[in-house]
């Protein structure tokens, strides 16, 4: 049975930083960083965190039509709000998609995104369920480190299901 993508958006804030002036500002700390003062990050506003921002991708990859065929939702992250709550369910209801769908966290891995791609997928080609896969970061980085250069704010939606759709999986392996 053939399975894929049927729907794909993103959510990136408006906020930007010049990499050159973080770079500038720590080279007296780390010079290095001089090399990855180019370009620009995206940062999260105040009110924005990795749940918010998979959210809003989520509103801009989904018809009207495509909400109402949701079995399932996983969220993908390693930056979420909550720990003892549910992101997940949190998402759904934000997206009014009803108490009737599974929903699952993956988190605690930078694979967290891929882990949840590929379970969506395995759904979609066993039970014939729709899954929205959906996924935002908003990594909190250590000063003056690369990865506070290098690391942007944003979120990703995908809706998987039967049939080819706009990608379809040919196949997949793990390392």
């Amino acid at each position: 049975m053939t399975v894929g993508i049927h729907a794909f958006g993103a959510y990136i804030p408006k906020a930007r930083l010049q990499r050159e002036v973080m770079a500038r500002a720590y080279s007296w700390f780390n010079p290095s960083l001089a090399s990855l003062g180019q370009g620009e990050r995206a940062i999260a506003n105040w009110d924005e965190d990795a749940l918010t921002m998979a959210v809003e991708a989520a509103r801009n990859a989904l018809t009207p039509q495509q909400y109402r065929q949701i079995d399932g939702l996983y969220l993908a992250s390693t930056s979420l709000p909550f720990q003892d709550r549910q992101n997940a369910g949190i998402a759904a209801e934000a997206m009014h998609l009803g108490n009737d769908l599974h929903t699952m966290d993956i988190t605690g891995s930078q694979r967290a995104g891929t882990s949840a791609l590929l379970t969506a997928l395995q759904i979609a080609v066993g039970n014939r369920r729709n899954t929205l896969v959906i996924g935002g970061e908003k990594r909190q980085t250590k000063a003056s480190s690369p990865l506070q250069l290098t690391a942007g704010d944003g979120g990703t939606a995908l809706l998987v299901g039967p049939g080819e759709g706009v990608a379809a999986l040919v196949g997949y392996a793990t390392l």
